[in-house]
């Protein structure tokens, strides 16, 4: 289960802190900038190794995740391009390579971590977070109470209420809600929930999502308008009441 959410990480002028993401897989630089936007950052993308030294050059991100394998040239080059504009940038690099020899390499080229294929973004998000503190990120200060509508959440307390009412969560129902409730309006697929909630692939047992949504519902929507909502064929969206 995942701890707590963590206060966003910001430049030390409080502004968003800007993430490039290199990786030719156009699916997996997607999930991967979905995941990285959750944590409040601004996200670039590239899917080819010029591409992203352009895009580097042009908005000079905090933090880049950065594919090993690309159509045009490797990352190992990339690195070395973007490294003569930004000589302290953190790089995460993202590899299916594993072994030492590929991990010596690209360590002695300048990355700083190395995440093999395939990932958890759990992961991905905790190496980036963890690069970005030791390159002078810093916290901003967020109220811990989370609302959507008449329904509210205290990340601090762990209490819950909708419409004044107190409503008893477990630990992961908890979870749950508070992914749902950091993302309003927001469509969520049953892989998104697996890896933020449970941190690991349930591996087609998708179905904990459903059994966990229908427990949030009997909860949080019993006797009232709805807030959760299933999007066929899509996941589930929480949203205030009609």
């Amino acid at each position: 289960m995942t701890p707590p959410a963590a206060a966003p990480l910001t430049r030390a002028d409080g502004s968003p802190l800007r993430v490039l993401v290199v990786d030719d897989e156009v699916n997996i630089a997607e999930l991967l900038s979905m995941a990285l936007r959750y944590e409040g950052w601004e996200i670039s993308t590239a899917h080819t190794g010029r591409d992203a030294v352009a895009v580097a050059k042009d908005v000079r991100p905090d933090a880049i995740v950065l594919d090993w394998m690309l159509p045009d040239f490797d990352g190992l080059e990339v690195l070395r391009r973007v490294r003569q504009q930004q000589p302290d940038v953190p790089v995460l690099f993202l590899t299916a390579r594993d072994s030492v020899e590929d991990r010596v390499a690209g360590l002695t080229a300048g990355g700083d971590d190395y995440v093999t294929k395939p990932f958890s973004l759990e992961e991905v998000v905790a190496r980036l977070r963890g690069q970005l503190r030791r390159a002078g990120a810093t916290r901003r200060r967020e109220s811990p109470v989370l609302t959507v509508g008449d329904l509210t959440l205290d990340e601090e307390s762990r209490e819950v209420f909708r419409g004044g009412d107190e409503i008893a969560l477990t630990a992961t129902e908890f979870e749950l809600l508070r992914f749902l409730m950091r993302n309003p309006r927001r469509v969520l697929s049953k892989a998104q929930i697996l890896d933020r909630v449970w941190n690991y692939d349930f591996g087609g047992q998708a179905n904990v999502v459903e059994l966990y949504i229908s427990y949030l519902r009997k909860k949080v929507d019993a006797g009232r308008a709805p807030m959760i909502h299933t999007m066929r064929g899509a996941g589930y969206v929480l949203k205030p009441a009609d």
